[in-house]
This record gives structure tokens, sequence and C-alpha cells, in this order.
């Protein structure tokens, strides 16, 4: 297995090849987001020219979450059992290809179908990048610091997208697609020479088919339903029943999970009280912001007229302060710790979404939404990262890839389960008469919901701060073998 470094700096500095390694698995992260933002703006081009409806057309989007999503869990352990290194270059190899054929297929079945292949790949990209860092960088500061540049590529990624798509969409939608591909085949030559090896892990007690099937599909029918719920109705007897099965299929995973000796998740790692806190967290964090997004973009283009690229360019403060920040994420964590930036972040997050619920039809950009904007940026700078170390911190080696597939599954389980969720409520108060300000009013409570959720954030990150002390440390039965785990007391 891979082993945390034992000189990572000379001088006092990272050393060449130490950033070389991370600026890679960076550049997967940065591509994620990239990715995901980009063809949101394209997508009336693609419906225009290869003439796909709206149901159809959503499914560009809904096809790489569900991919993305349901197979997370089953990349994170993969990582972990096959080499983390191995993992991430073949699937990295794969998003290269996938987003090649994307640019170039003439058929909505055929594009779709690659964008389920992306979000597969990088189902398996992102927990291996994120256990690489884990398991290369010593606990502490080192590990925070290149986490907090890690996260902070998401963030960057995520608005960059918006811009490019605002350009490249005026020249061709077919770019938006294509742009991918280049930067992960330089980052795969780099990975190939700069990414450590990492063995696969022997002492294993075997593969847990059962639970890979089981979990793969939970997941996937549960993305699935709640992508679906808002064209076929929540209440619908197919709604109904695919949220059932799905229960139905979890419940059943995690009774084998608790009885495999070699689990897909191991249970026990949910007894600490931060790694809770940490899933929940990155749930109500992604959930929020992505209902806030989408309602935004809508309020700028379709009431206030604004094009794809003011639009982008609005949003870009936010994407900007967390770039700025990146460097400085991880000594603030050192000083401070993860509780109390999360509190600090949500906090930020919540006053930030209820600035917005003051806008009208006529906003003064720097009174109205810069500040929001501003608080929503300082609240992903702080959040994000700490949410990653907070996940990863006190967890063995040869289980980083399953933390770490477990945390990007609640970020996409969240931002697809609340997305729907304020769909729905601006769908069922959409005005018989669709004036602008109508139209307004019936995007405020989605605004409120988005806040809500944010509040819960805050909330749960709450229960966590404690006074300062010593740790002391208490013993815990791993749930499938005899082998201890170190937690704080308390958790």
């Amino acid at each position: 297995m891979t082993s945390p470094l034992t000189a990572p700096v000379a001088g006092g500095r990272w050393t060449p090849r130490l950033w070389g390694t991370l600026l890679v698995l960076c550049a997967a992260m940065f591509l994620d987001a990239l990715d995901v933002s980009m063809v949101g703006v394209a997508l009336p081009s693609i419906g225009s020219d290869l003439h796909l409806s709206t149901s159809t057309l959503q499914w560009i989007v809904s096809g790489y979450i569900l991919g993305y999503g349901g197979l997370l869990l089953l990349g994170g352990r993969t990582a972990d059992l096959l080499g983390r290194r191995q993992v991430f270059l073949v699937a990295l190899a794969v998003f290269a290809l996938a987003s090649l054929l994307g640019g170039l297929v003439d058929s909505g079945p055929l594009l779709i179908a690659s964008r389920f292949v992306k979000g597969l790949s990088a189902a398996f990209t992102a927990p291996a990048g994120l256990s690489i860092i884990t398991t290369t960088f010593p606990e502490g500061p080192l590990r925070n610091r290149a986490l907090s540049i890690y996260t902070t590529c998401a963030a960057t990624g995520f608005s960059m997208g918006l811009v490019l798509s605002g350009l490249l969409t005026e020249a061709s939608w077919r770019l938006t697609m294509l742009l991918p591909a280049p930067i992960a085949l330089v980052a795969l030559l780099a990975g190939l020479r700069l990414l450590p090896r990492s063995s696969r892990e022997r002492d294993h007690n075997g593969y847990d088919i059962p639970g890979a099937v089981l979990g793969t599909a939970s997941m996937l029918l549960l993305v699935f339903t709640v992508v679906e719920a808002p064209q076929v109705g929540w209440a619908s007897a197919r709604t109904l029943l695919s949220f059932l099965a799905a229960a139905v299929l979890l419940t059943v995973f995690v009774r084998i999970e608790r009885r495999s000796p070699g689990p897909l998740i191991r249970l026990g790692v949910l007894r600490s009280g931060n790694q809770i806190r940490a899933q929940l967290g990155a749930i109500a964090f992604f959930g929020s912001y992505v209902g806030f997004q989408f309602l935004t973009t809508l309020y700028m283009q379709s009431l206030l007229g604004w094009s794809a690229l003011h639009t982008a360019l609005a949003f870009l403060p936010a994407g900007a302060l967390v770039a700025v920040s990146s460097t400085k994420v991880g000594a603030i964590v050192d000083r401070f710790g993860t509780p109390r930036l999360i509190a600090a972040g949500f906090a930020f997050m919540v006053l930030g979404y209820a600035l917005f619920l003051r806008v009208d039809l006529s906003p003064a950009y720097a009174a109205a939404i810069l500040p929001s904007m501003l608080l929503i940026g300082a609240a992903c700078a702080l959040v994000f990262p700490s949410l990653n170390i907070q996940a990863t911190n006190g967890v063995d080696d040869h289980e980083q890839g399953m933390v770490s597939g477990l945390l990007n599954t609640s970020v996409q389980v969240g931002g697809a389960i609340f997305l729907a969720i304020v769909t729905a409520v601006v769908t069922a108060g959409a005005p018989a008469r669709a004036t602008p300000q109508a139209v307004l009013d019936s995007y405020r409570p989605g605004f409120l919901v988005v806040a809500v959720v944010a509040l819960a954030g805050l909330l749960i990150t709450l229960t966590g701060l404690r006074a300062r002390r010593p740790q002391r440390t208490v013993v815990i039965a791993r749930s499938a073998s005899l082998e201890a785990e170190r937690v704080p007391a308390g958790d």
C-alpha cells in the first residue's frame, strides 16, 4: 500500500515531484467540476442541433449524475483493493475517451451513454484521487494543506466551466464536450510518471461481491428515482415503488455488510460522530448549493434576460474567492479545527442565501447579488476542504478509498435529492399567469428551502463543537474483525 511520505519537503518546501503528484490529482477533480458546469449552458444548443425533447435533454445531465452518484461506493472500495494508482489512471483514460466520443456523436442516446460513462469513470477517479492524497500526505498540516488545494480545484473548475461554456457554446456545443479530453490526456501521461505506486490490498478477507452488487444497485435506483420524480410525480405509483425498492435494497445491503468479512463499507467507521457529521454536512452543503445555483441561473437568464456569459460572470466572484484562499485554508484548519470552520462556513452560507431572498426584477448587482456571492464563496472555501479533512482523519490507509467514496456519494446524493426537492417546490408554486413578478414569487419558496437545508447543516455541525481539551481515546471493536480502531472520546 502507499504510505505517507517520509521526506515530503525539501528546505521547508514541497519537492517538485510532490507538487506534480498533487497537480495530477487536482486536474482530475478540476475536470469533474468543469464537466458538470459546462454542459448546463450548452443544453439549448444541443437540443436544437440533435432535435431532442426536453425530457431527453435533461438526461444529458442526469446520465452523468446517475453514473457518478450510483457507483462511488464501488469506486472507493475498488481503489483500496486493486490499487489506487491503477484505478485512478484507468478511470482517467476512460474519462478522456468518453469526452472525445461525446463531442463526435450525432445521436441523443449515444450522447447520453457517453455522459453515463463519464460519470462512471469519475466515480472511480474521485475516491481514488482523494485516497492517494490521504495516503501520500501524513495526517496533520501537510495533508490539510494538500486537501485545501485539492478541493479548491473543484470550485475553480465549476466557476471556469460556467465562463468557458458561455464562450465555447457560441462556436459549437461540441467544444464543451471535447475540451476535457486533451486535459485528461495530459493528466494521464503525467500521472504515469508521477503518481506513487500502490500495491493491491492482499489481506482483505475476500471480495464483497453481494455487497458490491446491492450497494451499486441501491444507489443507482435511488439516484434514478430522485432524478425522475419531478417529471413523473413525487406521489406517483412509479416513484413510490422505486423508493420502496431502493429502501429494501439498502436494508439488505446493510445486513450483508454487517456479516461480510470484507465489507464494501465497514459500518464501524460510522460510529464516529465526526464521521457522521462530515457525511451529513456534505449532503447539506452540496444539496443547498446546487439548488441555489439552479434557481439563480433561471432567475438571471429567464427573468433578467442575462446571457449565459453574463450569468457565469455573476457567479465568478464566489469561485475567485475560493481560488485565492486555497493555500491559506490548511493553516486555518490547523489552528481552529474542522468543526469550527465548518460551522462558520455554514453560517456564511445561511446568511448569503437569506440575503438573496431580497432580489427583485431590477437588482443592482453590487448591492443585491454580490454580497451573497462573496458569502457563499467564503463558505465554500471553509466548508468543502474541512469536510474532506474531517472525513479522512483518523482512518487507516487501507480504508481511505472507502471513506472517500462514501463522502463523494454523500455529496452527489445530496445534490440530486435537494435539487429535485427545490424543483418540485418551484413547480408546485408555478403561477397560472406567468408574469415576471409571479414567476419570481414562485422561486422564493425554493430559495427558502435552500436556506433551510444550509441551516440544518449548521445545526448538525454545532453538535460537534466542544471546548478544546486533550482528547482521550477509546477502543471500538471493528464490525468485521477483532482489529481495534482509535477514535476521539465523546464521538
